[in-house]
């Protein structure tokens, strides 16, 4: 996910938060800090962020743990998500289902999500309950039950979740068989967030301790608090209920490599769900934590100018041409690991799938020999950080922002210092990401989902 698209996430989190009022800022500086937050550590080895946002009496507070679906041990993939799951049953001082129950009958919200990199727990609340909410989810934190006797049910509940997300979506079968194209089935980036079905069904309980045994230690986790909250109270608040957690070594992180090709180039799939065609290309890319990571940032410039929305290349190449009723491309570089570029398009009823690859290799071909302008260079730093920037005004992009960014082990300066370093980017590194990505890309798959 990049930084634009977890500030979009964020806006959307922002308007479904209850009673939080929305108000304009003044000018923002492109040096100035996003959300100028405060950080320290706990003796267990938790990092604590507070990003203190006083236009309404409402406090967010997200526990981050630095490990999601791309630790999934080999052959076990979904156990990072089951175990999100088990974690809503019970603790030592909170029986299983009362932690949703508290939340609601306290006004607030809660719920959690597993990322390929991450897996997140986080509760929306009245400023004045957070300190309910952080011993709740410390208490969880070091001794969740995980009880053995709600296993299956749950498990059948992930399941079908499963089926109702990928299983009876044309779409969703399509792009995990995308993944595991390009990457291979049992490589991190290409198995499901969710897991297999097969290696769901095979899960134990025992697999989801060693996990969280592995994996949940605060010294890998990160609290993130924003809100009307000051920082002598969080501090103090930290230090009651996190505190306490026993410390655990911190679990080294490695991902293993891509591999020198991609396992199946092109894919075909027909499925007699879909009534229109979609086309999917995707590259082996730098992220902001492997490779050449400088080149995350020129990226995130070079694929607005290609596909970011209306006056890109790809959009005024098939969508203004009447070739194609979408086409976008994204860049997925705030990973830990390998990241990945992608075009998606949509054509037209009765344009050939010949006819959309030829423009989409020619436009991409241009943009490598040629480069991107200047002017389209300065355009896209300015529509992506002017868009963006709108969702600060949200209680919910400081933590989605700073506990992605800091989970996957970036600084904080990652996020605070972002306008500006995208502001610095020039034209001759947005070229050059573009050569580096996509002049000879050894890593790439091309696929078609067509109407059976």
């Amino acid at each position: 996910m990049t930084r634009r698209t977890a500030l979009k996430g964020a806006a959307a989190a922002t308007l479904a938060t209850p009673a939080l009022a929305q108000s304009q800022s003044p000018a923002r500086r492109v040096d100035q800090p996003l959300f100028g937050a405060s950080s320290w550590t706990l003796a267990n080895g938790l990092r604590v962020v507070l990003a203190e946002n006083r236009r309404a009496p409402v406090a967010a507070h997200y526990l981050y743990v630095s490990a999601g679906a791309g630790e999934d041990p080999a052959g076990k993939s979904g156990v990072a998500h089951f175990l999100e799951h088990m974690m809503f049953k019970g603790s030592p001082h909170i029986p299983s289902g009362a932690f949703s129950r508290t939340v609601a009958r306290e006004g607030g919200q809660d719920n959690a999500f597993t990322s390929r990199d991450v897996t997140a727990y986080f509760q929306i609340v009245e400023a004045s309950r957070l300190p309910l909410m952080m011993r709740m989810e410390a208490d969880r934190l070091a001794a969740p039950l995980i009880p053995e006797a709600e296993t299956e049910s749950e498990r059948n509940v992930v399941l079908e979740e499963r089926r109702q997300r990928t299983d009876a979506v044309p779409r969703g079968r399509f792009r995990e068989a995308f993944d595991a194209a390009m990457w291979g089935p049992q490589h991190w980036r290409g198995r499901p967030l969710i897991g297999w079905e097969e290696e769901i069904r095979a899960i134990t309980r025992q697999d989801m301790v060693d996990f969280h045994t592995a994996h949940y230690a605060s010294a890998n986790c990160t609290l993130i608090v924003a809100g009307d909250v000051r920082e002598a109270d969080l501090r103090r608040w930290a230090e009651e209920f996190y505190g306490p957690v026993p410390a655990r070594p911190k679990p080294a992180r490695s991902r293993a490599a891509p591999l020198a090709t991609a396992p199946e180039p092109r894919l075909i799939t027909r499925d007699p769900g879909v009534r229109e065609a979609s086309f999917l290309q995707s590259f082996a890319a730098p992220s902001a934590t492997w490779g050449e990571a400088m080149q995350s940032d020129p990226l995130e410039v070079m694929v607005h100018v290609l596909g970011g929305g209306p006056g890109s290349r790809l959009h005024r190449a098939l969508v203004e041409a009447g070739h194609a009723v979408s086409a976008n491309a994204g860049y997925d570089g705030d990973v830990v690991g390998v990241g990945s570029l992608m075009v998606a398009v949509t054509p037209r009823p009765g344009v050939s799938q010949e006819r959309i690859e030829e423009i989409v290799a020619a436009t991409i071909a241009r943009l490598v020999q040629e480069g991107a302008t200047e002017e389209e260079t300065r355009r896209s730093i300015r529509q992506q950080t002017a868009g963006a920037l709108l969702a600060l005004d949200g209680l919910g992009a400081a933590p989605r922002m700073l506990g992605g960014a800091l989970a996957i082990g970036l600084p904080i300066e990652a996020v605070e210092q972002w306008p500006a370093r995208m502001a610095a980017v020039t034209q001759a590194q947005v070229n050059a990401a573009a050569r580096h990505v996509l002049a000879s890309p050894a890593i790439a798959t091309t696929a078609w989902l067509l109407p059976a």
